[in-house]
């Protein structure tokens, strides 16, 4: 009896053990994937959403980028420098535009090109339905920097790199 309950204890402590080695010590390259499942979280907008979660969710999308963002696309009017605030601004003007938005991200690639820097190239899927009742289905490869900014990783340049088509 008394083996079984020190079984049970030992089988307990390492599976405590792991779960902390898992959650407090987590790879960097998890730590860069975390913003961008913010932003997935965030541009997503599902019909009949308040306008405090609309504000909170455009404030926060802000809270992810550098003070000096760059932005690269197809759209000239779009590609520029953003502080935070104008990027928070023009997420806010986006989501406007649509009933229900989804963001997904995949296929990460992160490398680590010098200290506090990561390159990640990954693949974006927006859909959604306008507010005018169209549909919208694109994927685009992305490239972005992320600079790690008080222990906290952030965009600092992202640049869609091509049309994906299915």
């Amino acid at each position: 009896m008394v083996t079984i309950k020190h079984l049970i204890i030992a089988v307990l402590a390492v599976g405590i053990a792991v779960w902390a080695a898992f959650y407090v010590f987590q790879s960097e390259e998890r730590k860069v994937k975390k913003p961008f499942h913010l932003l997935e979280g965030w541009v997503s907008k599902e019909g009949g959403e308040n306008a405090f979660v609309m504000a909170h969710k455009t404030q926060s999308i802000g809270s992810l980028f550098a003070q000096e963002f760059e932005l690269r696309t197809e759209i000239d009017s779009v590609s520029g420098s953003y502080a935070p605030e104008e990027v928070s601004s023009l997420a806010a003007r986006g989501r406007l535009m649509f009933s229900s938005l989804s963001l997904k991200f995949s296929d990460f690639d992160v490398k680590f090109p010098e200290e506090g820097t990561a390159k990640v190239i990954l693949v974006a899927a927006l859909k959604g339905k306008s507010t005018a009742g169209e549909y919208m289905d694109e994927t685009h490869e992305l490239e972005c920097i992320l600079k790690k900014i008080d222990k906290k990783w952030l965009f600092s340049y992202v640049e869609m790199v091509q049309v994906l088509k299915k």
